[in-house]
């Protein structure tokens, strides 16, 4: 990627929103933004346990592209709120052709990054015909060694600072199974404890998205609205395995061979490491890996926006 960087695309409102209702008591709020019958695209927000925002709307040319993006279940404006029952990696693939099928489209690029990325390969390999191509970010694959990265030890030697915060809440002979101890506070009755155990779960998370020092927006991942679910949603993906087989999502990339994709990957991301984006794309002959050397995991760092709207101009037919 040669020339000057790209930034966003303008603020854009959406021209159509709603809520999905999807069964097993979750309603989903979606909206779409762009030019209806345009090139179809969905945008699957990362966690698990975020939630779309004003500026994810931004990453695609709005003459170019017709783009859905929805809260996921439990997450945003969608309900129940943090809701765990029937909130799995396979209800959220159901939903995204649930979907697709009210957009009416026969397919769509699909977009995700960090746990949206995870999302998108589990929805593409399920149906790959649905998939025009595929635009990821800051690779996850749900193995054992990228989950004991984050929570057992890996992350912990570069952000030891964050870490020492993080664990503090936890006593020390309940340490060995972390997320287990996390979760036991998530769901109890206590609720200082529950907000105390989020707080601790999504700041970490968010120290570990910016490679350079960012008090604001370290600080929105304080906001009990985004803290509570993340930290309930995820602890629960953490310890299910996500549904996943050890190593599935490599094993089933013969599914996408063909659907051509675009890999941005931060060179420094301490959350997901550069190695999982490496790996898919040595048994991903369709996928190109973009490697951006000055940047982390988050989506707002100014490399990583560059590599996403390149991608989605390139992927429209548009040329830098």
């Amino acid at each position: 990627m040669t020339g000057k960087r790209r930034g966003l695309y303008p603020e854009i409102e959406p021209y159509d929103h709603g809520m999905l209702d999807v069964g097993d008591g979750h309603e989903l709020y979606w909206e779409r933004v762009g030019t209806p019958g345009a090139k179809p695209a969905v945008f699957l927000h990362g966690g698990p346990g975020g939630g779309i925002s004003p500026s994810h709307r931004r990453q695609w040319d709005p003459a170019l592209y017709d783009v859905l993006l929805f809260d996921q279940r439990g997450c945003g404006r969608s309900t129940p709120f943090a809701g765990l029952e029937a909130n799995d990696t396979w209800a959220i693939v159901a939903d995204i052709e649930r979907l697709r099928e009210m957009a009416g489209h026969e397919s769509w690029q699909v977009f995700g990054g960090s746990w949206g990325a995870t999302l998108a390969l589990a929805y593409a390999q399920t149906h790959p015909q649905r998939a025009s191509e595929l635009v990821l970010r800051g690779v996850f694959l749900a193995r054992q060694k990228e989950k004991d990265w984050l929570y057992r030890y890996g992350a912990s030697e570069i952000m030891a600072e964050a870490w020492a915060e993080f664990v503090s809440i936890v006593p020390e002979d309940e340490r060995g199974d972390l997320v287990r101890a996390f979760y036991r506070r998530l769901v109890g009755e206590d609720e200082a404890a529950k907000h105390e155990a989020a707080r601790a779960w999504s700041l970490w998370e968010g120290h570990v998205a910016t490679l350079l020092p960012d008090a604001a927006l370290i600080e929105t991942f304080a906001d009990p609205a985004k803290a509570v679910p993340m930290a309930r949603i995820a602890a629960k993906f953490f310890l299910e395995d996500f549904w996943l087989e050890e190593g599935q999502l490599l094993k089933n990339a013969g599914k996408i061979a063909d659907i051509p994709g675009i890999i941005v990957q931060g060179r420094h991301d301490i959350c997901t490491p550069a190695v999982s984006a490496y790996e898919l794309s040595q048994v991903w002959p369709a996928g190109k890996l973009w490697i951006v050397d000055d940047a982390g995991h988050s989506a707002s760092e100014l490399g990583i926006i560059d590599g996403l709207v390149r991608a989605t101009d390139r992927l429209a037919g548009k040329r830098d």
